[in-house]
């Protein structure tokens, strides 16, 4: 075994980690926005090292053009989504009628509002 297959299992390990410390985060937290901030810091550096164990392990010029494409993307696009659930939080916040800044008690802290029937 090489010192790269050691480096790319390492990366791999905490990669993997940070994306379950991710999803842990998604159950655990109540609100939106810790939601929000749960849901992108850890994973997006969950999957850039995942990413950087897949070219340490076959570390050619042929694989890292893909691999950076894939990260570009990844953190691209986790940016706008976190952006967009911020500004919906927000504004559903704001739009309330009384001056509490915690969810309603029949919420689930989301901010998608509930479906009127």
């Amino acid at each position: 075994m090489s010192a790269l297959d050691v480096a790319a299992s390492a990366c791999l390990l905490l990669g993997a980690a940070l994306a379950l410390s991710a999803g842990a985060g998604l159950v655990r937290f109540r609100t939106t926005l810790d939601r929000m901030h749960a849901g992108t810091k850890p994973q997006v550096a969950g999957v850039l090292l995942v990413l950087l164990a897949m070219w340490l392990h076959r570390p050619e010029w042929a694989t890292a053009g893909p691999l950076l494409l894939v990260a570009a993307a990844q953190v691209i696009t986790v940016a706008v989504a976190a952006y967009m659930v911020a500004r919906g939080a927000y504004a559903r916040q704001s739009s309330r009628d009384d001056d509490t800044a915690s969810p309603p008690e029949d919420g689930d802290g989301t901010a998608v509002p509930p479906e009127e029937s």
